[in-house]
C-alpha cells in the first residue's frame, strides 16, 4: 500500500502536547499514529528569512517534516485571509468578513511554499491527503508544479451556501485549485449540497453519477464523511481523570449542585453569549434552579492578533459578570468563566462528571466536544447533551436535545429539561448515542476517506 502523506497547516511535532479537546490535531496525530506515513506543514514558528529546508522528526510509524513561516507570511496568509476572510465567511459571519487583495495574493502564494517544501519529501506513489480551509489552494498549486500523485482533501468547517461563497472575490481561483484533488471530502452532506450547488451555479459544472463532478476541466469525485473520535480511548481518558487533582479541586467547589460543562476555543462561531443569555432565561424561569447547578464555560484563548476574537473576549466577560451580578448568592454565581486552557484528561474528566454537557456553537463543521461528552460518562449514571442542530455531529446525534441556537427561550428550556431528566431516559438516550460514536470512530472516518482516494481512477491534472 502507498504511503500516506497528511498535509496540515499546523503540525504537533512529537514533544508538544496537545493541550485542546478534540480538533483537527488529535485526529490526525490519532489516525496517523497507527497506519504510519508522513505529517507535513507549518511548524508553529516564525523566521525573518524564508526557511530553505524542513526539519524532519520520527515517531514510531510516523515522519513529521515541518517549516517556518515569516511574520508577514503568517499575518497575511492567517491571520489575514484564512482567519478574517475564510473564517468568518465558512461560518455565515458575512458581517465580519474582511477582505485584502494582498492578503489573498499572500495567502496563494503561501499555499505555493508549502507545495515547494513538500515535494522534496514526496515518493512517486504517495497518496497526499490535504486538510482544512488554510489549503484550499494546495493542490492546484502541487499540480502546476507537476505533481501526479493521487490528492484528496477533507474540509473540517462548514461550505456555507452559494450565494454566502458568492460573496468571496477570487472564489473561482480557490475553487480551481480544490478541484485539482481527486477526491473532495465534507463533514455533513449539507456541506456537500453547498459544493454542488456551487458547481453547478457558479462554475458551470456538471454533477455525475456515484459522486463524481466535472468542473474546471477535470472530473473528481466528493462525498460526505463525518470525522469521528476514538471513543473508547477517550472513554478510558476520562475515567482516570476522576480522582485527579484538578478534578477533585471543581467537584469540591461544586458540592452537592449539578454541574453543566461547555467547552469550546473562544471563537464567535461557538455561541457563548447566546449560551449564557439562555442561563439567564432559565434562571428567570426555573428559578428552582437558583444555587442548584453551576455552568463551568472553559474557553481556551484563540486568535488572539485578531481584533474581532479580542472583541469577543470583552463581551463575554461583561455578560457574564451582568448575570453573575443579578443571580449570585453568597456562596454561588451561575457560571463560572474560564478563558484558559486545560490538559486533555482533565477535559475529559470534567465531561464525566457533568450532569449536562452544554454544545451550542452557531454554525460548526462537526464539534468533536459533542462527541467526547458522550464518551466519557458514567455508563450507570449518564449526563445529558444539549446540542446545536447547526453543529455537524447533530446529523448523527439525534438522541440529544437538539436546540436551535439563536433561540434562546428554546435553550434555556432544553437545559432545565436535562438537568432534571430521570435516569431511566438518560440512559437510553446516552446508549444510542455511544453507540454511534463508536461505530463512526475516527478509525472508520479515516479509512473511509483514504479507500475512496486511493480507489478513485488517475486523473490528469487540468
Amino acid at each position: 500500500m502507498s504511503r500516506l502523506v497528511v498535509v496540515s497547516n499546523r503540525v504537533i511535532l512529537p514533544a508538544e502536547r496537545i493541550q485542546r479537546a478534540g480538533g483537527l490535531a488529535v485526529a490526525i496525530r490519532e489516525a496517523l499514529g497507527r497506519s504510519g506515513g508522513l505529517w507535513f506543514g507549518w511548524s508553529g514558528e516564525l523566521s525573518e528569512t524564508p526557511a530553505p529546508t524542513t526539519q524532519t522528526a520520527t515517531k514510531g510509524k510516523m515522519e513529521f517534516a515541518v517549516f517556518d513561516l515569516t511574520p508577514s507570511e503568517f499575518d497575511g496568509f492567517y491571520n489575514q485571509f484564512a482567519n478574517s476572510t475564510l473564517w468568518p465567511l465558512f461560518h455565515y459571519r458575512i458581517g465580519l468578513v474582511k477582505f485584502s487583495r494582498a492578503a489573498f495574493q499572500t495567502y496563494l502564494a503561501v499555499n505555493g511554499r508549502f507545495a515547494e517544501m513538500l515535494i522534496p519529501h514526496l515518493k512517486r506513489d504517495d497518496t497526499i491527503w490535504i486538510h482544512d480551509y488554510q489549503l484550499l489552494a494546495l493542490a492546484g498549486e502541487l499540480r502546476k508544479r507537476g505533481v501526479t500523485n493521487k490528492i484528496g482533501f477533507f474540509l473540517h468547517i462548514p461550505l456555507p451556501g452559494v450565494d454566502t461563497l458568492a460573496v468571496l472575490p477570487g472564489l473561482n481561483t480557490l475553487m480551481r485549485g480544490l478541484a485539482a484533488a481527486d477526491v473532495i471530502g465534507f463533514q455533513t452532506e449539507r456541506d456537500l449540497q453547498s459544493f454542488k450547488d456551487y458547481v453547478r451555479q457558479e462554475a458551470g459544472g456538471i454533477i455525475g453519477p456515484n459522486g463524481t463532478i466535472t468542473c474546471f476541466d477535470r472530473t473528481i469525485e466528493a462525498g460526505a464523511f463525518p470525522i469521528g473520535i476514538d471513543a473508547r480511548s477517550f472513554a478510558t481518558l476520562a475515567e482516570k481523570a476522576v480522582g485527579k487533582p484538578e478534578y477533585l479541586q471543581l467537584k469540591g467547589g461544586l458540592g452537592s449542585r449539578k454541574l453543566m460543562i461547555a467547552i469550546d476555543r473562544l471563537d464567535y462561531s461557538k455561541g457563548i453569549p447566546n449560551r449564557f443569555e439562555a442561563c439567564e432565561e432559565m434562571l428567570r424561569t426555573h428559578p428552582e434552579h437558583r444555587g442548584a447547578f453551576e455552568l463551568v464555560q472553559i474557553a481556551s484563548p484563540s486568535r488572539t492578533d485578531v481584533a474581532t476574537y479580542r472583541d469577543l473576549r470583552r463581551e463575554i466577560d461583561r455578560l457574564s459578570g451582568r448575570i453573575n451580578s443579578a443571580f449570585s448568592e453568597v456562596h454561588w454565581a451561575p457560571i463560572r468563566y474560564l478563558a484558559r486552557t486545560y490538559p486533555r484528561q482533565s477535559l475529559a474528566g470534567f465531561c464525566r462528571m457533568a450532569q449536562v454537557g452544554v454544545v451550542t456553537p452557531l454554525r460548526d463543521g462537526m464539534n468533536m466536544v459533542a462527541k467526547e461528552y458522550i464518551a466519557a460518562q458514567d455508563p450507570n449514571d449518564p449526563g445529558v447533551l444539549v446540542l446545536s442542530r447547526f453543529a455537524g455531529a447533530a446529523a448523527e446525534l439525534g438522541t440529544a436535545l437538539i436546540v436551535n441556537p439563536f433561540d434562546v427561550d428554546q435553550c434555556a428550556d432544553a437545559m432545565h429539561r436535562a438537568l432534571v431528566m430521570p435516569l431511566d431516559e438518560r440512559q437510553a438516550r446516552w446508549r444510542t448515542a455511544m453507540d454511534t460514536i463508536a461505530r463512526n470512530d475516527v478509525k472508520a472516518w479515516w479509512t473511509s476517506f483514504t479507500t475512496r482516494l486511493r480507489a478513485a481512477p488517475a486523473r490528469a491534472a487540468a
